[in-house]
């Protein structure tokens, strides 16, 4: 695939990409005429490409376009996520440095799970066992000076002893490699010369900083998904075609931007959760557009729900998460992700309680309403026996089987036996409710995780719920939150794909250099910043991008001396001088205070640790057309059914979404109908659309309190 941009006076169309675990969600922008088109296929999971190319090629027929005017096609994946979760890791390999043979046994002592279970809890199995661990001499300071030559020919060994034991994949990893690459360079050199075919990852590439834990699961991490990646873009390349498969290809990274698919192949693990970040970089745009800066994002698809906290209009980037078990120290967009989405199952625990999810009907065989669907019932299944949603879906062309589930949340309830005061089996509704409720609160109380307990009040905030399961439950969710709004933008099945063309290329770079505030050279931080931007605009280059459209912006890791871990702060703009030293000092002070509620301000030394470059490469983003004027227009009713609300059934008004012009406003209890997802307004709430077409929905009283 081609890794730059489209050739300067080709192509006009731009068409985003996100595999969801039941849907392929595609959005193409016309660049020349703005106008936006949308589509949903079916995902294919035993070959994702399949049901990806099927969606590119739809959207290209639906656009009336040909394959010459497609400019870029940028995607978001989850191939490295499902390749650690789903798969059995195998085949893998690590070298490290002669006496670090045990690193990943050693781990951290902190327990996941808290101090009170620390005696049941169980060191999850190692990445890498120890038996597939080989060590190599020679050694280097914190300084990357070496102490020790390289034993290159304890390398080469290494690469024999892997190929003995059928090993594809390993990581390297060093100590102080961060400081220094050449011996990891020299490493790899010699174990290829001996196994041309091992894929080899280097923590001096993939993470070099300091934390050799953490940078030794993080290079293995990426090591282990290469193959899957290669095979996966292969697999997309062949399935596009000739043609197709020479358009530029762009994959989203977790840190919000996107890169091309040649330079994913080199460092995969950037791309673990690639799909919701374009889902919450989306959101930043709908949100501003809306005149909210203040959201929590909510993205419910049929897997799962994906939630983020976006403050000031800019989603918080972590770099301490987690894929599973493993801890991996790359810079990513925080999402909390719960296993409730449409395709959750509801099932009856032990104990004898109803619980949804994190169990998933998935893409196939789907919930029980589906063509060829499951044998338990869902949340989907739940929403359709209350008429919350229509009995078809994506404009009809999924059509659902209302009789079959309600047929399934009966045989639920009858296995869940007599319950509450009256000792009576519970009816579909109130089971069906039940369901929808216990998704509801399993919603509300991850936000609750990412506002209350970190001194946030989620009053404040506005939710905005898109995704195909999402509006359908938003509005009350908002309602158990005391939230002031819940938006809805247009399409929102499909507004992680929107994301994904919203979003500029981007590469992030950073050095370890362990410094105390007394001891910082300015000229040597002035040069290791230096540095840093040069590789970021080199990298940005090998994408074809025009140095006159990148930017880079600095960040620093600080901590008070004797702290364990950093606060990352922005570094100020200009001259890395006395002055920039002095403002990045005084930036950590306030970053710490607003995190921690104190600072220890002319008290306490500060250590800087981490020096940080993101370069930017600057796209065009897609607007947000306004809606044509209507005054004096009143859209008809598109039908009305009976919806469970509130505990009983109401005749409530359906309205076509594509019909409702701006400045138009209902009151609940109503249904509004889209292509891709409804959206249920419900008593005691009102809807006003915005002149973007962005729905609004709020409280008619006072919200409730959190």
């Amino acid at each position: 695939m081609s890794a730059g941009p489209a050739p300067r006076g080709r192509g006009r169309i731009r068409i985003g990409i996100d595999t969801g675990g039941t849907f392929t969600d595609i959005v193409a922008v016309d660049t020349a005429s703005g106008e936006m088109r949308v589509t949903k296929v079916a995902s294919t999971p035993a070959n994702p490409a399949i049901g990806l190319v099927a969606g590119v090629r739809e959207i290209i027929e639906r656009a009336g376009a040909a394959v010459d005017d497609v400019a870029t096609l940028s995607h978001g994946t989850t191939v490295a996520t499902n390749a650690l979760l789903q798969g059995a890791i195998d085949s893998l390999g690590l070298v490290v440095t002669e006496g670090f043979r045990h690193i990943l046994e050693i781990a951290r002592q902190a327990v996941p799970v808290g101090y009170g279970n620390s005696y049941f809890w169980v060191k999850p199995e190692r990445i890498v066992p120890l038996h597939l661990v080989r060590e190599v001499g020679g050694r280097l300071d914190f300084r990357g000076e070496e102490l020790r030559p390289l034993d290159e020919a304890a390398a080469r060994d290494a690469a024999r002893f892997f190929r003995r034991k059928g090993i594809r994949a390993a990581g390297i990893c060093l100590i102080h490699a961060y400081a220094n690459p050449a011996h990891e360079r020299r490493v790899r050199d010699a174990m290829l010369a001996e196994y041309p075919e091992l894929v080899l990852s280097l923590s001096s590439e993939v993470l070099p900083e300091y934390r050799e834990y953490e940078r030794a699961v993080t290079t293995l991490v990426d090591a282990f998904v290469k193959p899957h990646m290669a095979v996966y873009l292969r697999r997309i390349r062949t399935e596009l075609g000739s043609e197709l498969g020479t358009r530029p290809f762009l994959v989203m990274q977790s840190s919000g931007g996107v890169i091309s698919a040649e330079q994913v192949v080199d460092k995969p693990i950037a791309t673990a959760l690639s799909g919701p970040a374009a889902g919450a970089l989306g959101c930043s745009v709908v949100a501003e557009v809306a005149g909210f800066r203040e959201v929590v994002t909510l993205d419910a698809g049929g897997t799962s729900t994906d939630i983020c906290l976006i403050e000031d209009g800019r989603a918080h980037i972590t770099t301490g998460a987690s894929i599973g078990p493993f801890p991996v120290r790359i810079p990513m967009i925080e999402i909390e992700t719960i296993g409730t989405g449409g395709g959750s199952i509801a099932w009856i625990s032990r104990e004898g309680h109803l619980k949804v999810g994190p169990r998933s009907a998935g893409a196939v065989p789907g919930p029980m309403c589906y063509p060829e669907g499951g044998d338990e019932p869902t949340i989907t299944d739940a929403n359709l026996a209350l008429g919350r949603i229509p009995p078809a879906l994506i404009g009809g062309g999924i059509r659902l089987d209302v009789e079959r589930a309600r047929a399934g949340i009966a045989r639920l309830a009858a296995a869940l036996g007599p319950t509450g005061p009256a000792r009576k089996v519970m009816s579909v509704e109130e089971l069906a409710d039940g369901i929808v409720e216990i998704a509801n609160w399993n919603q509300a109380n991850c936000i609750r995780q990412m506002t209350i307990q970190k001194g946030i009040d989620p009053r404040r905030f506005a939710l905005l719920s898109f995704g195909g399961a999402g509006p359908a439950q938003s509005p009350a969710v908002m309602r158990l939150l005391g939230m002031k709004c819940c938006i809805v933008p247009f399409n929102p099945g499909n507004l992680s794909a929107f994301g994904l063309l919203a979003v500029d290329w981007r590469t992030d770079h950073i050095a370890t250099r362990v410094t105390h505030e007394d001891a910082l050279a300015v000229d040597e931080l002035a040069a290791v910043y230096a540095r840093l931007e040069r590789e970021a605009v080199e990298t940005l280059a090998r994408d074809g991008l025009d140095p006159a459209r990148c930017r880079t912006v600095r960040e620093a890791d600080l901590r008070y001396a004797g702290q364990s871990m950093e606060v990352r702060v922005a570094a100020p703009a200009g001259p890395v001088d006395a002055a920039f030293a002095a403002k990045l000092l005084d930036a950590f002070h306030a970053a710490h205070r607003k995190s921690f509620g104190y600072d220890y301000r002319g008290r306490q030394k500060v250590e800087l640790v981490n020096f940080c470059v993101s370069g930017f490469g600057v796209i065009e983003r897609p607007a947000l057309p306004k809606l044509a004027a209507r005054p004096g227009v009143t859209p008809a009713r598109k039908g009305a059914r009976r919806v469970f609300l509130d505990g009983q059934w109401h005749d409530t008004p359906v309205y076509d979404r594509a019909a409702l012009p701006a400045g138009f406003r209902l009151d609940g209890p109503a249904v509004v109908e889209e292509f891709g997802s409804t959206t249920v307004v419900w008593p005691g709430q009102w809807l006003e659309v915005d002149p973007h077409g962005i729905m609004l929905v709020r409280e008619k009283v006072t919200a409730l309190k959190a």
